[in-house]
């Protein structure tokens, strides 16, 4: 086994200094520290949840085609 220094860039690990086949199985390493630090930092540049309640128009629904305003439904021809 061979141990080799790489860095993460946009969620890919990149290795410095070295070549490996396609296909290679890789265990990845991380100290306690920089895992504690990428958690906190995913914690505070998280996007906020935004809740949006709507309402139910209750005035559309019983006022709406068959009212006097005439149209397909409201014609008696």
């Amino acid at each position: 086994m061979k141990a080799y220094k790489g860095v993460v860039e946009n969620g890919v690990v990149v290795i410095i200094g070295g070549r490996l086949p396609e296909g290679t199985v890789v265990t990845v390493t991380v100290g306690e520290g920089e895992l504690l630090r990428a958690r906190i930092t995913n914690v505070l540049k998280r996007p906020r949840k935004v809740k949006v309640r709507l309402k139910p128009n209750t005035g559309l629904a019983t006022s709406g085609l068959g009212g006097a305003g005439g149209g397909i439904l409201g014609s008696d021809d």
